[in-house]
């Protein structure tokens, strides 16, 4: 089961195999003591974290750990739970990234008003940042992602502006 079928309780694709319905029943327990929409918004929160980290085809140890504390922090998660909602997010980012990004983002964008909008793009560019680069590949998933959000080119340029001296395009090139 994908996590946006999870979400939504629409199939997307054929049956999922045993591994992924454990451990989609693991974190809807773990988010069992939430309200539903509210669970909804923070694993939606959460797989665009991850989409972002895995942007660039590497989640880091320090992606993660970033991950981790914004999922506890803005989702009002103790740490474990955070944990593991994270890892799940890392999980399916990729295994399917590809098929389901856009879905996930449209269900993020419907739940969340448009300041926690701005607060996940501002996250985004944290993630990207906190292992002390922004690459391309992440700005340009951020930028998709803003737009997803629909949101302005000003918001996506305003929340980079914080995190432009981790943008690996603005960085001197190493002399040979």
């Amino acid at each position: 089961m994908g996590l946006f079928e999870w979400l939504t309780g629409r199939a997307v694709r054929p049956q999922p195999d045993d591994a992924d319905v454990e451990t989609v029943r693991r974190i809807a327990r773990e988010l069992g003591e939430l309200e539903p929409d509210h669970a909804r918004y923070v694993a939606c929160f959460a797989y665009i974290l991850g989409r972002v980290a895995h942007a660039d085809l590497d989640i880091s140890e320090d992606e993660t750990r970033a991950m981790e504390t914004l999922i506890s922090e803005r989702g009002g998660l103790p740490a474990d739970q955070a944990v593991l909602v994270a890892s799940m997010a890392k999980q399916h980012n990729e295994l399917f990234g590809g098929t389901e990004n856009f879905l996930v983002t449209r269900e993020f964008e419907r739940l969340a008003d448009r300041g926690q909008k701005l607060t996940l793009l501002d996250c985004l560019f944290a993630v990207s940042a906190s292992d002390g680069s922004v690459s391309g590949d992440e700005n340009a998933e951020v930028r998709k992602i803003a737009s997803e959000l629909k949101l302005d080119h000003r918001d996506f340029i305003a929340a980079r502006s914080r995190y432009l001296e981790h943008l690996t395009v603005l960085k001197d090139e190493p002399k040979p």
